[in-house]
């Protein structure tokens, strides 16, 4: 049993004072407002959200595509073909260094669980490993090293494009038939065996331009209790694409032939209609915005207004990893609305600060992503929590959602100086308890990444 208290803490029903939180077998068991001074004192006590999407071994590629290319525009689709030759290089032994790095910025940052989006399967060429989920079964090494919460997607990757046409070098490490795909998702489950009870599995057919409509149903019916993620209308040549073999744009597909609700967790959504927008929104999936990555491939603006006034639901995810900030994360999806419309707390609402708004959506979308009991401070739900600092000038004189749009919008990850996922206590003092040897690992991964390229 582990006993917090905090000067201030943001509880289901608003703002508190003097709240002590009880920790029984990683699970919230109490929380009393107005409490004495009792166990570990804190300035400012938060939930913790979930980091609903992530690529992790892109990390390592950072900063590796900001050159100009042959092409007269580069583009997503350069990037990715950047992205294939980088991966072709990385082994089981690369992978699970950089995922341990990507999940403890995570913690760092203030996330307490990685939802990872895994597509990166077999081998240089395809070449399938003897353990179907050897990959998968690296995430989970790492996250048993960084005490992370881990909701594992593996992907389902069954063609080169929406013609059906084969896996093109590179794409051939993610390539997956239906039956291959259902004997990978049992041996990622048993991979997540030997984590805490808090590790999960959800299903992720990866889009409707890399999996085929009969390849979707079977996706939709194989874990139907578990969470399901999909890529979907992040491109304006992937909308295009669409509809041209189906005559229908992504969204509007997907509502014609499914009945997408608070299961479904859908990335990205940046080219909508305002009709699709309205009726995406109110089936109660979750869209899984990364800003940060959109922003650095130039995907576009999401449509945040409309679906945030038609009751949609959103959570964030770090995508390419390009850079894990989670302050960073909600103030590009603010400021994206801001540009674009020329006005100032787009997504403030009466009561409730713009900060506290995307935060408190954060929470929501993110627990719902990740299958996961948490995004609140309450009894019964896992002990996700974030401490931030309150000693500090950004922070000085805040009160209520003052504090979270000041650590939003003029402060920065550094602030955070304690979490907690399902009850473990990882990053102290801003740092993970871990953090030098896994940066050390990193170190020895690159070099050896840079012998071989």
């Amino acid at each position: 049993m582990e006993k917090i208290w905090a000067e201030r803490a943001l509880l289901p029903d608003g703002w508190a004072e003097h709240v002590c939180v009880t920790i029984e077998a990683g699970r919230i068991a109490r929380v009393e407002p107005g409490a004495a001074p009792q166990g570990r004192r804190v300035a400012l006590l938060l939930p913790a959200l979930a980091n609903l999407h992530s690529h992790a071994f892109q990390r390592a590629m950072a900063g590796l595509s900001e050159g100009r290319g042959p092409e007269p525009r580069d583009t997503f689709w350069t990037w990715r073909q950047i992205m294939y030759r980088f991966l072709d290089h990385l082994t089981p032994d690369d992978v699970e260094s950089i995922a341990a790095l990507v999940q403890m910025e995570m913690l760092e940052a203030g996330y307490a669980t990685n939802v990872e989006f895994h597509y990166l399967h077999h081998g240089p060429g395809g070449r399938p490993y003897a353990n179907p989920a050897e990959m998968a079964g690296r995430i989970a090494a790492a996250a048993a090293r960084t005490g992370i919460g881990l909701t594992l997607l593996p992907v389902h990757y069954q063609f080169g494009g929406v013609d059906r046409r084969p896996l093109a070098p590179g794409q051939d490490r993610f390539g997956t038939t239906p039956g291959d795909f259902a004997r990978l998702v049992e041996a990622s489950d048993a991979a997540l065996r030997d984590l805490p009870a808090d590790a999960t599995l959800g299903i992720a057919p990866h889009s409707l331009r890399a999996v085929s409509p009969e390849g979707l149903a079977d996706c939709v019916a194989l874990r139907p209790d578990r969470p399901l993620h999909m890529h979907l209308a992040e491109q304006v040549p992937e909308v295009e694409e669409i509809r041209a073999a189906y005559g229908r744009r992504p969204v509007e597909w997907l509502l014609d032939n499914h009945a997408p609700d608070r299961r479904w967790t859908l990335i990205h959504l940046t080219h909508m209609t305002e009709d699709e927008t309205r009726r995406l929104a109110a089936t109660g999936a979750v869209a899984g915005l990364c800003p940060i990555t959109e922003s650095s491939l130039g995907d576009g603006i999401f449509n945040g207004t409309i679906w945030a006034g038609a009751g949609g639901r959103y959570g964030f995810g770090s995508d390419s990893n390009i850079r894990i900030s989670l302050t960073e994360e909600l103030r590009t999806l603010e400021y994206s609305q801001r540009l674009r419309d020329r006005a100032r707390a787009v997504l403030a609402v009466a009561g409730r600060s713009t900060g506290r708004v995307i935060y408190d959506a954060g929470l929501d979308g993110g627990a719902t992503a990740a299958g996961r009991d948490t995004g609140a401070i309450q009894p019964g739900l896992w002990a996700d929590l974030a401490v931030v600092d309150l000693d500090n000038p950004v922070m000085a004189g805040r009160r209520g959602d003052q504090m979270l749009d000041s650590l939003i919008f003029a402060g920065q990850d550094g602030l955070v100086r304690d979490v907690w996922s399902a009850g473990r206590h990882v990053v102290t003092e801003g740092r993970h308890l871990d953090r030098d040897r896994i940066i050390a690992d990193y170190l020895a991964t690159i070099a050896r990444l840079q012998d071989r390229m």
